[in-house]
């Protein structure tokens, strides 16, 4: 008999995904658990193992396309000599669009069930919601020069959520300079997660998500990295920060950094962080304003460090200085508090 294979429920409250690639192609034989899919959703991107063995008899669902949880991607099995068999229903009632359309037909007060949708597969797209709520806000069409690529997996996401962020998040950013003379700079990023976490105590405004009407206070020190992939930027979680050795949390970080630019991360590894540390080591400028990775309200920047000449007891010498910033989400975070805790992570760096 066919096996019909419908996108299945990714958990997360997530209820819809993204065909980011074909493991297989019709015609092709699948043996039980081999890859099959990958499907990429507002967290992460996850390979789909084949629930069955058998022909690939159809595909339905194109790489790029975004469907409901219970849509049928693909039907294994059958005679080949067979006429492909037509897929059961997609879940009826749900409307067709991205979490970002979603969230801004939210705030503009529109019905999603009531837009006339003109993205590809019956999609509603952001225009669309924005036409329904009387055009606010709606981009002229772009014209038909340059080389056009559709944003797909990883940049989507990044497009998404960013654009979240700067919708919803009323951000601030303090800079200050820190000597590094006394830090290993081969231990940077862990030295500096561990000089956060520590620092988060003292603050815990800083390690808070904003929930409607409420601050939540978090009890844990789980940080993302910003870690540059060829497929975009990536934040993995390094877990415990405030209790786990340097070494330690190199281990992690090194580790993480290696998934993150094969592609093997995995959803848990991305999700859960409570305050973000970004470093573009060779990269970092003199100062960048680092975006803040909502839902948290801060992300502290580590930025281009190298000897500087200072005044230290009336005297000119060299150091090894850099500038740390803080970015904040001014509803949660008063500038006063925001400024208090960079410092204070500076001090536990110079101290080192």
């Amino acid at each position: 008999m066919p096996y019909e294979f419908k996108l299945p429920d990714l958990g997360e409250g997530l209820t819809e995904g993204e065909i980011a690639r074909w493991l297989v192609a019709e015609g092709d034989e699948i043996a039980e658990d081999a890859p099959l899919v990958e499907i990429a959703t507002d967290k992460t991107t996850v390979e789909i193992p084949s629930p069955a063995a058998g022909l690939v008899s159809k595909i339905f669902v194109a790489e790029g396309d975004i469907v409901p949880v219970g849509t049928v991607l693909v039907v294994i099995g059958g005679d080949p000599g067979e006429p492909p068999v037509a897929p059961s229903p997609a879940p009826a009632g749900r409307v067709q669009a991205t979490p970002l359309v979603r969230r801004v037909a939210q705030e503009l007060g529109v019905d999603l069930e009531s837009v006339t949708a003109t993205g590809s597969g019956g999609r509603v797209t952001e225009d669309d919601v924005r036409a329904a709520a009387g055009g606010a806000g709606i981009r002229p069409v772009p014209g038909s020069e340059g080389r056009r690529e559709k944003v797909r997996g990883v940049r989507r996401q990044i497009v998404e959520h960013l654009s979240r962020a700067h919708r919803e998040v009323p951000a601030v950013t303090y800079v200050e300079e820190c000597d590094f003379s006394n830090v290993d700079l081969k231990l940077l990023l862990p030295i500096v997660l561990r000089a956060t976490a520590e620092a988060l105590k003292e603050f815990p405004e800083l390690n808070a998500r904003l929930e409607r009407d409420e601050i939540v206070y978090l009890d844990r020190y789980d940080l993302g990295i910003a870690v540059q992939t060829d497929a975009g930027l990536l934040v993995p979680v390094v877990r415990a920060c405030d209790t786990r050795s340097v070494d330690e949390l190199r281990t992690d970080v090194d580790a993480l950094a290696a998934k993150a630019r094969a592609g093997t991360l995995t959803p848990d590894e991305l999700r859960g962080s409570t305050f973000t540390v970004t470093s573009a080591g060779k990269l970092a400028g003199l100062f960048v304003t680092p975006i803040v990775n909502h839902p948290e309200v801060g992300i502290l920047g580590v930025h281009r460090i190298a000897p500087r000449p200072v005044v230290s007891d009336g005297e000119v010498v060299v150091r090894s200085m850099g500038n740390i910033s803080t970015t904040f989400d001014h509803r949660v975070v008063d500038g006063a508090r925001a400024a208090q805790f960079t410092l204070s992570v500076i001090e536990k760096l110079q101290t080192a």
